[in-house]
């Protein structure tokens, strides 16, 4: 169950030990805004400040990515993801692709202390 893969940032997570490394691991998801979206976020930017609708599709967009890298990971058979990463990139106008990827592990927890 993807809902039981760890996702962290870090090459270790404490108190586990990696049993076996599965490779590279990813999620990714491409995001647009319809016509509405870009016409309030044109009155947004005008007025200055944070575009609140872009940043309400860049959440969701991060949602989905981290959703997509732990049931990826999960296919792999790991139960943990190390040293993820996001990152993002327009590739076509108006477009951006979000990437999660990271290395899936199994990992169990440690006898002892490490």
């Amino acid at each position: 169950m993807d809902e039981d893969v760890m996702v962290v940032t870090m090459g270790q997570i404490p108190g586990y030990k990696v049993k076996k490394v599965l490779g590279v691991v990813s999620g990714l998801t491409a995001r647009t805004r319809g016509l509405g979206g870009k016409v309030v976020a044109g009155f947004e930017a005008m007025l200055g400040g944070e575009v609140r609708s872009f940043t309400s599709e860049m959440e969701k967009a991060r949602v989905e990515a981290l959703q997509r890298l732990k049931g990826n990971a999960a296919k792999m058979g790991a139960n943990a993801v190390l040293r993820m990463d996001i990152e993002t990139s327009e590739v076509f106008r108006a477009t951006v692709l979000l990437s999660a990827t990271g290395t899936a592990v199994v990992v169990e927890k440690s006898a002892g202390k490490e």
